[in-house]
Formats: structure tokens, sequence, C-alpha cells
């Protein structure tokens, strides 16, 4: 179950992960920007700081079962490593409408000298 808390400070702003070179800009994609949550382990998701004193890989002896750390509750929907595949910023690109046409005028070759 995931919490939600007002407290957590959001990694990302205008719908961008600045911090991370190759994260795609979510903005005008359609896919909403989710803040960090709390696991039901008590874990920090989606902070980019990757480091909560309750996460198992601080805590970790030979008796931590590794599949502890596997599921859908250690995964942020929108600050996840995965977004910055080419292949996970080509989804997010492609759902984004397409910007106006060119400039263009009639009479006049606006691209002319320019290469």
């Amino acid at each position: 179950m995931k919490k939600k808390d007002k407290n957590l400070e959001k990694p990302y702003l205008d719908e961008t992960m600045p911090h991370q070179i190759n994260a795609p800009s979510f903005k005008e994609s359609g896919i909403k920007m989710q803040p960090p949550f709390i696991n039901e382990y008590g874990v920090v998701i989606g902070d980019s700081l990757y480091d909560s004193k309750e996460s198992p890989l601080n805590n970790w002896s030979d008796e931590t079962d590794p599949s502890i750390m596997a599921g859908d509750q250690w995964v942020h929907p929108t600050n996840d490593i995965g977004w910055n595949s080419a292949e996970n910023r080509e989804l997010v690109e492609k759902s984004k409408k397409p910007q106006g046409v060119p400039f263009t005028h009639p009479d006049k070759d606006v691209s002319y000298g320019s290469d």
C-alpha cells in the first residue's frame, strides 16, 4: 500500500527531472508527474535520493531475503531510472501533441542561407 506524505519534497520541476541528464520531459505528454511515496516497508520511493534508513539495503544481513525488494511497491511511476532509456523516452515523446508548423511565408524562403 502506497502512502502519500505531504512533507516529501518533489524532485521534479515543471514536469521534468532536471537532475537526471537523460530523463524525458513529461511536459505536454499527458503523463502526470507523481510525487514520492512511502511504501509498505516505510521506504521513500521516488525522491531521487535512493537512501531511506528503513531500506533493506541499509539494513542488509545474511538473513535478509533479496525478494523483499521485488514488486511494484519499489518502483515509482514517473521517477524511475527506466524512463532514462531511449525506448521509454520515445514513448513519452510519442504521447506529446505535435507542435505547430514551422514558419513559412508564401514568397520568401526563410531558410535561405541558413546552412
